[in-house]
């Protein structure tokens, strides 16, 4: 069965079986002017001059040197690569502050209730990572399900009731460990379940679990020097942009610590007034977005 390919923001995306690339021809994802190509084709054609693809006609367009898709030394640039070619750029995040308002408040009500956390969880995930614009890499979306989460969310709440009807303090302490153990199992479960077009990325979270302990009792010691704790974010976000393996772009966070602390005593003392708290979400998670950048490998230094 041939196999399709098709260009999107200068990038060739596929291949996709002739099966799933007519789906995206049925959502509008390939257009009657997109480029598409298929084995047997001399050169890229838009979609729409395929005989039985959609239909429509006119002058063959002019086309780059190369031809057909160029299938590089590592692999073809797909779906399935989160850094498919192309120089890269800023990350960027856009949503509506009556729609984040309404989502935080129907999670907050969620969670008190304990029970819904896994799907009040998913639901808002798969909402915040569809404002995510990535570039080269359209509609982002998260893929995860609750039942995933069940089993690690009460089997957690059945371990912290039975350490606080014993009473030991060390097994507290252990606790605290496994609650940090767990974040670092969520953040490898999100990382491996975000798709672009409805497509896998194939991401995944490489960092280690004592690593994570490290950065989080690193970040907990250094709350003590007031302001010390911005630079520590900034490394640990370095480190987690450094540990995502799959993409053949370099994913860099290039935010300072001064830059995090000024904007983070900013954030305190905006969201105090309550009101403006949406607003400051959106500030923040924009400057967070702006300083992560997909760059060509060995571009740019850790």
């Amino acid at each position: 069965m041939a196999s399709w390919f098709y260009a999107s923001e200068g990038k060739q995306q596929g291949p996709y079986p002739e099966g799933q690339f007519r789906d995206l021809v049925a959502q509008g994802v390939v257009r009657p002017d997109t480029l598409v190509w298929s084995e047997g084709m001399a050169g890229w054609q838009k979609a729409a001059e395929i005989p039985g693809l959609i239909g429509g006609g006119g002058a063959p367009p002019m086309m780059p040197a190369g031809g057909p898709p160029m299938m590089g030394s590592g692999g073809y640039t797909g779906a399935g690569y989160a850094g498919g070619g192309g120089s890269g750029g800023a990350l960027s995040v856009d949503f509506g502050i009556l729609e984040f308002t309404w989502r935080s408040i129907v999670m907050l009500i969620g969670m008190c209730f304990i029970i819904p956390v896994p799907w009040v969880f998913v639901w808002y995930t798969k909402w915040i990572v569809s404002c995510v614009k990535v570039p080269g890499r359209p509609n982002l979306s998260f893929t995860g399900n609750a039942m995933t989460l069940v089993p690690w969310f009460f089997g957690f709440i059945v371990l912290a009731i039975a350490i606080g009807v014993i009473g030991s303090a060390l097994l507290s302490n252990l606790l605290l460990i496994a609650q940090i153990a767990l974040y670092w199992l969520l953040i490898k479960w999100m990382v491996a379940n975000l798709a672009s077009n409805g497509q896998p990325l194939g991401l995944s979270f490489s960092g280690s679990v004592w690593a994570y302990i490290g950065w989080n009792l690193l970040f907990a010691i250094s709350i003590i020097t007031i302001i010390g704790w911005a630079w520590v974010a900034a490394a640990q976000m370095r480190w987690f942009c450094r540990s995502i393996e799959g993409t053949r772009r370099e994913i860099v966070f290039k935010g300072s610590g001064l830059g995090i602390l000024w904007r983070g005593i900013v954030a305190a003392i905006l969201s105090s007034f309550i009101i403006p708290i949406p607003w400051v979400y959106r500030w923040i998670m924009n400057w967070f977005a702006s300083q992560t950048e997909l760059a060509p490998r060995g571009s740019l230094g850790a």
